[in-house]
């Protein structure tokens, strides 16, 4: 059984053994996590989540309501994911046919936030830092720091660590004015102006 002192776990959560769960983590009502789980320090899982067998969600990740994590994705530290945001791992499921060994790897990077009720199918690399706005569906890639929305997702723009938009001048430069910090958008790729 794992060693709940050092995290909480809501009386109607179902924990099974053996996973990893960092120190800090809250796991609210109805949740389930599944063996062999590795969920790190400082996480929040809402209500009725799941987590699937080798899934793995980096330290301080916010899981709200109703979202499922199917094996093969894997979260970096500080991931967003919105309420019943959705993931699939199979390209091509069917009900007779088990593809348990076809799953597909997913990658949601550092910082990045998945709005309420996207999709990402299966197979796909979000960026850090990246925003994916409610209801979007994801079928490729998303670049670090892009803003994208719409079914299919398409990229409409830019935002910062902060989740802020950002505005590149003519020399492509920018700068978030929560924080401060300057970024620049070079062929495509936007990248943190370092002093």
């Amino acid at each position: 059984m794992p060693n709940r002192q050092k995290y909480f776990v809501h009386p109607t959560a179902t924990i099974d053994s053996p996973c990893d769960i960092g120190e800090g983590t809250k796991i609210w009502h109805y949740s389930h996590v599944m063996e062999r789980a590795k969920i790190g320090s400082n996480c929040q899982l809402g209500q009725n989540v799941f987590i699937d067998k080798d899934v793995v969600l980096g330290n301080n990740c916010k899981v709200q309501n109703n979202v499922s994590i199917y094996t093969g994705v894997t979260c970096e530290d500080e991931v967003f994911l919105g309420p019943a945001c959705v993931f699939t791992n199979v390209i091509n499921p069917r009900s007779s046919i088990s593809r348990k060994n076809e799953f597909k790897k997913t990658l949601i990077k550092k910082g990045a936030s998945i709005g309420a009720n996207a999709t990402i199918v299966c197979g796909i690399i979000v960026g850090e830092f990246a925003l994916v706005g409610a209801g979007a569906v994801i079928i490729e890639n998303v670049n670090a720091f892009a803003l994208v929305v719409g079914n299919p997702a398409k990229q409409i723009g830019w935002v910062s660590e902060n989740g802020v938009r950002l505005v590149f001048d003519e020399h492509g430069l920018g700068f978030c004015p929560e924080s401060g910090i300057k970024y620049k958008l070079e062929e495509g790729i936007v990248t943190i102006v370092r002093s």
